[in-house]
């Protein structure tokens, strides 16, 4: 995409992810690493060797600041091609960004308590939104190299976990996405439906992007 639009959904990624916020170029290594080493020791969120989900996760998050703060070495071949706006980079890892958006979160959940006559249970979901993105990583991470079926042989242990992924948009077809990595569809079998597939489809015939190689 052009530098408009790439800083046009870069903000939109700062906007839609709020106290979650995860940087595109330390996301960009850390899943390029994952392919590269996929559940082998070297691999930076494999459920196959932490002992579960919660430990996974905060060995994934201590590689993910180390990348991100440049304090660990990146092989040549990871650290490339990405986008990178240093200042929303910065404004999305503060705490004050991360602390804003959740204040923001509550004070929504308090008005919609009320004026719009919401059932308290929904506050429960308030952790959910605080913690959106490892919450996604955890799912996709943990049971898409767990559980479900696979259709190739990657030398890996990912799966497919869902047949009709609207849950995490496609992302849940790792065994599918770990054999063909460039595939615009991370469906494979006529019965698999990603429905980001589609929203990439549409974006470039509006030329909002380019697929440069087609699979």
């Amino acid at each position: 995409m052009n530098k408009f639009w790439e800083r046009f959904f870069y903000l939109l990624t700062y906007i839609s992810q709020g106290s979650s916020y995860l940087s595109p170029r330390a996301y960009a290594i850390l899943h390029r690493m994952h392919h590269a080493f996929s559940d082998t020791e070297r691999d930076p969120h494999s459920p196959h060797h932490t002992k579960n989900v919660f430990t996974m996760m905060w060995e994934t998050k201590d590689i993910y600041n180390a990348v991100l703060n440049r304090k660990r070495a990146v092989e040549t071949q990871f650290d490339r091609n990405y986008p990178e706006w240093r200042l929303i980079e910065k404004l999305g890892d503060s705490w004050v960004s991360r602390l804003g958006w959740g204040i923001l979160y509550a004070v929504f959940y308090v008005l919609a308590y009320v004026y719009l006559d919401m059932h308290w249970v929904f506050f429960l979901l308030l952790p959910i939104h605080f913690l959106m993105g490892p919450i996604h990583g955890a799912i996709v991470n943990w049971s898409g190299h767990k559980y479900g079926y696979q259709n190739f042989d990657n030398n890996d242990k990912s799966k497919n976990s869902l047949i009709v992924d609207f849950l995490m948009m496609g992302e849940l077809f790792q065994n599918n996405h770990h054999k063909r990595p460039n595939s615009l569809n991370f469906g494979s079998q006529w019965f698999e439906f990603d429905p980001t597939y589609p929203v990439i489809k549409l974006l470039s015939k509006l030329k909002i992007i380019e697929v440069r190689k087609k699979e």
